[in-house]
């Protein structure tokens, strides 16, 4: 006779969480367009024109995308009225880990106090906050974790070309981070998210480490196809935005403030008009001053809107990210 096979026990977890608290890191140097116009072959005018940059946040060498992190947590679990003992989870969105292994995450995770939190490191580029939050929702949801600490932290200076006239004078450096947990009511809605691999050409790396170590490639550095990206960052993710005020089942104007990735003025402003937000509604322009910070840039912009704009509190905000990839990460959440 077969034995019976015991029922395994299933975890729960609460029904709702949200956004307790926010923490950035910027690089230390401010770097205007004019020190970066001469590999290139440009002006300062023409960066404005095209990107809206004036200038960016750059680390100095000794700075590592960790130690940026490590600022910015500590802000966020300070804020947050949680101890740092008390988190459970901890994800690092990244693409500037100097190293592929440890993971920045666990050794993020012994810095803040932490440990043994559940902690790794997740690959979605510019995306990679978005999908962190929506990783830390979901857990936190079934029972897998109690508190999470997201955090988006990049040093793409170390990982840019100067000559190269594609990308390298959109790059900052920077770390933005959250604390996630319980929450009486819906804090955080459903993602819309997803890929298209069938454009990974348009942004990424132009060699890889194998070749690099094989005398057959130089150090890997970002490119982009500029027209492709942008084509595809106005048209798609409009789209993408739209569907994820669905999802939450709210509308334009029901919201307090809009956070895109901060990839270029021209493609923040575009999205904008695209969802006929209000003049009600506050848009995050950090990149004006910062940069393109990646996995960092929706934390960064989000702190500092609720630095200049605390009547934010308590408001909806659409938060979106796209890149390479290419990958993208949409949804609605309420602002500590």
């Amino acid at each position: 006779m077969a034995q019976a096979v015991p029922t395994l026990k299933q975890s729960h977890g609460v029904e709702f969480t949200r956004i307790y608290s926010y923490g950035a890191a910027r690089g230390d140097l401010v770097v205007p367009n004019d020190d970066l116009v001469g590999p290139i072959d440009s002006s300062d005018e023409w960066i404005r024109q095209r990107t809206g940059i004036i200038t960016r946040t750059r680390a100095s060498e000794g700075i590592l995308a960790l130690d940026l992190a490590t600022e910015a947590a500590r802000e966020a679990i300070a804020k947050s009225g949680i101890r740092a003992d008390q988190i459970d989870l901890v994800i690092v969105a990244t693409i500037g880990n100097v190293q592929q292994t440890p993971s920045m995450s666990a050794v993020l995770a012994e810095r803040v106090g932490a440990n043994p939190a559940a902690a790794y490191d997740s690959n979605a580029a510019c995306a990679g906050f978005s999908y962190g939050v929506t990783q830390a929702d979901a857990l936190i949801r079934t029972g897998a974790a109690h508190y999470a600490l997201v955090v988006g932290a990049e040093k793409l200076s170390d990982i840019v070309d100067p000559t190269d006239r594609t990308i390298s004078f959109l790059l900052g450096d920077g770390a933005g981070a959250v604390v996630i947990g319980p929450s009486d009511f819906p804090g955080i809605a459903a993602p819309v998210w997803g890929s298209d691999g069938s454009k990974a050409d348009a942004v990424g790396m132009d060699y890889n480490l194998v070749d690099f170590r094989e005398g057959r490639a130089k150090w890997p550095t970002l490119r982009q196809d500029g027209q492709t990206v942008f084509r595809w960052a106005v048209w798609e993710m409009a789209k993408v935005a739209k569907q994820a005020l669905e999802v939450a089942g709210i509308e334009a104007s029901d919201l307090a403030a809009f956070v895109p990735h901060q990839a270029n003025m021209r493609i923040i402003d575009e999205l904008a008009k695209q969802l006929k937000l209000p003049e009600s509604v506050i848009i995050g322009r950090d990149i004006e001053t910062t940069g393109n910070t990646s996995a960092a840039s929706i934390p960064l912009a989000t702190h500092r809107l609720l630095q200049e704009h605390p009547e934010l509190s308590g408001g909806l905000c659409l938060q979106i990210g796209f890149g390479a990839g290419l990958v993208f990460g949409a949804q609605v959440v309420v602002l500590p």
